[in-house]
């Protein structure tokens, strides 16, 4: 760090410009737990609207009106231990609402509330480079989810009826479970790519599942998004930045009782922008929303209509 600011220090003598918008990059990643050394946390939160039925990726009609509304408020701590090494805890707390067709022709509303599964990462960051006019940098990560949250839900799909009375249900045991009664592995990386005030990020993630209660296993995970964005303001004090991002899921079929569960795999992409700003190096914040523009399921599901994203990060 000392090196970086006598670095800072020599080019502002001579470009000036240059010092302040670079500082401001980089106290821009030091708010986002990203960079520096010390102690981070803070809260994100997704809420996803599950409206809209699909069989085989093709809308269809529901005369039941059935939803989920999910919540995934997502605490989390960490220490970086270095500019490259870090270590992040993550704690969900998750409440979804439901409405669905029960197998006796009737409607059912419901909620589910608690924890979630927990996780532990570790991150390194490989290569960082902060330049007059471009900076770079990458990271990997790795952990390990464990199983904090009730599974009780699953218990569903040992009782489903295969042909109900009136319309079937796309909301299952399996969407309302709060954990997977499993321990996952996680692994990921991302980059982060500027040139003057435009600049590129993308991230990727994989779940590796392992068989958790009820002799239920769920499917490998792949998870990514990333984007161009511009710097709209960029001061030593905040900056203000606003990104296109498109992400997606791509996850196989369930596993039940050594059988593939029909009704589990997706391959969704989404299209939205994100707001992201930061004060000094100390706080940042982002806000985002995303709109499906494809999503293949298998069978008949009730798939997402839209996703809001926002979070809070404070490092201290």
């Amino acid at each position: 760090m000392k090196k970086f600011v006598s670095t800072v220090l020599a080019v502002s003598l001579a470009q000036p410009a240059f010092c302040c918008d670079l500082c401001a990059i980089y106290t821009a990643n030091e708010a986002r737990g990203e960079a520096g050394r010390g102690i981070f946390g803070g809260v994100s939160e997704q809420f996803t609207h599950f409206g809209t039925v699909q069989v085989e990726g093709r809308e269809v009609s529901d005369p039941s009106g059935q939803y989920l509304d999910s919540s995934i408020s997502q605490l989390f701590a960490g220490y970086n231990f270095s500019e490259q090494i870090g270590l992040q805890f993550n704690l969900p707390m998750i409440y979804r609402a439901y409405k669905r067709p029960n197998s006796l022709g009737g409607i059912e509303y419901g909620t589910e509330s608690g924890i979630g599964d927990a996780s532990l990462l570790g991150t390194y960051s490989p290569f960082r480079s902060f330049r007059r006019n471009s900076s770079f940098s990458t990271h990997i990560l790795a952990g390990i989810k464990f199983p904090t949250g009730d599974s009780t839900r699953i218990a569903e799909e040992l009782h489903e009826v295969e042909e109900p009375i009136g319309p079937p249900s796309g909301i299952h045991g399996h969407d309302l479970t709060l954990g997977t009664g499993s321990y996952d592995g996680i692994f990921g990386g991302g980059a982060f790519g500027r040139w003057h005030r435009v600049f590129m990020a993308a991230n990727v993630q994989y779940a590796i599942r392992s068989e958790g209660d009820y002799n239920y296993q769920f499917a490998n995970d792949l998870t990514w998004g990333g984007g161009p964005g511009v710097y709209l303001l960029l001061t030593m004090d905040y900056t203000l930045a606003l990104q296109a991002v498109v992400s997606g899921e791509y996850k196989g079929k369930d596993t039940f009782e050594s059988a593939p569960a029909e009704d589990t795999a997706v391959t969704a992409v989404y299209l939205g922008p994100e707001l992201s700003f930061t004060w000094g190096s100390k706080i940042s914040a982002f806000l985002g929303a995303d709109i499906p523009v494809s999503i293949q399921n298998s069978s008949l599901q009730t798939v997402p209509d839209y996703r809001i994203r926002a979070g809070l990060t404070f490092h201290f």
